[in-house]
């Protein structure tokens, strides 16, 4: 081998290997691969979501009127605010607005402060076998409203129920389905369900702080009861205001419970909640005001959950 053709001449000398030029794009994903991975959400939210409500909301616009007096041929056509003049003057809508009123006003702080303490005591050290009592607090949320009904209209049954003979044979005799307590026993049964879920949620809140900051609370000499309420509490305290907003917004649409426990008790109406309301009202074949009942219910949705959002942002400076 001569002197210029060493190892370190032709490795001099060799050529560079081309690199491959990137596309002028970046490299990141095409609009196709975009559209592609949107579409399975966007097509189902646009077919059952937004074209039900834009039907919906269309229809409550509308009116049926007939030619020829009353036994004429009836024709569908545009009637402006109508069906919200119907809805607004109807008793039976404001009535059952009022019933869940209340129902929202005790069900949902007693469910999220039940749920709030079961959160805390999944968190502290002191609970054993956590993985159990999670998974107990949370099973009753995997049962289907109307199957979760269904048992407690069983529970509350005076001729069915074990829980009646139990306190008939303590000389006492509840009524869970008379007037005025079938309204809580709807409740007891929505807190049963959700109660799991909102602690699930605000567990997850709590698993997130920093242990640095209950060590060095301790180190103050901060008890657990401190912990929890100065610490714990407001730092979660955005989950609390979720899970309550998603609770403001399940109670104006309960509709499972009350109307399976109508089949066991005459005290339920079929005007018993708003969305029940409309279902009674599209049954009689007046589609347009079961419309312009389903808009205002969500309005007066919209509104609360909003206006509750906006109040506890503006209490905590935010």
């Amino acid at each position: 081998m001569t002197e210029t053709e060493t190892p370190a001449r032709r490795a001099v000398a060799a050529p560079e290997v081309p690199r491959r030029r990137r596309r002028a794009s970046g490299g990141g994903p095409g609009a196709g691969t975009i559209a592609a991975f949107l579409t399975p959400f966007f097509l189902p939210f646009i077919l059952f979501y937004l074209v039900p409500v834009g039907y919906a909301l269309w229809q409550s616009f509308r009116v049926v009127r007939r030619t020829g007096g009353q036994y004429g041929t009836s024709y569908t056509t545009f009637g402006g605010f109508h069906q919200y003049g119907q809805v607004l003057s109807n008793t039976e809508f404001w009535s059952s607005i009022g019933r869940i009123g209340l129902f929202g006003i005790v069900q949902v702080p007693v469910m999220l402060f039940v749920a709030l303490v079961m959160a805390l005591l999944l968190d502290t050290p002191l609970l054993k076998i956590k993985a159990f009592f999670r998974i107990s607090a949370f099973m009753p949320y995997a049962v289907p409203g109307v199957i979760a009904a269904i048992m407690w209209s069983y529970l509350y049954s005076p001729q069915l129920s074990p829980v009646v003979d139990l306190f008939g044979h303590l000389g006492l005799h509840p009524n869970f389905l008379g007037p005025g307590a079938v309204l809580w026993s709807t409740a007891n049964v929505s807190t049963w369900l959700w109660t799991g879920y909102n602690m699930l949620i605000m567990y997850s809140a709590l698993q997130a702080i920093p242990q640095e900051l209950y060590e060095a609370a301790k180190l103050d000499g901060a008890s657990n009861w401190a912990i929890a309420w100065r610490i714990k509490v407001p730092i979660i305290a955005p989950s609390i205001v979720l899970t309550t907003v998603f609770s403001i917004i399940g109670t104006l649409q309960l509709y499972a419970e009350p109307a399976v426990l109508r089949q066991i008790s005459s005290n339920i109406s079929s005007t018993f909640t708003p969305n029940m309301l409309a279902y009674a009202v599209a049954s009689g074949n007046n589609y347009q005001q079961a419309a312009a009942i389903s808009v205002v219910i969500a309005l007066i949705t919209f509104v609360l959950s909003f206006g509750f959002m906006r109040l506890t942002s503006k209490r905590a400076g935010l």
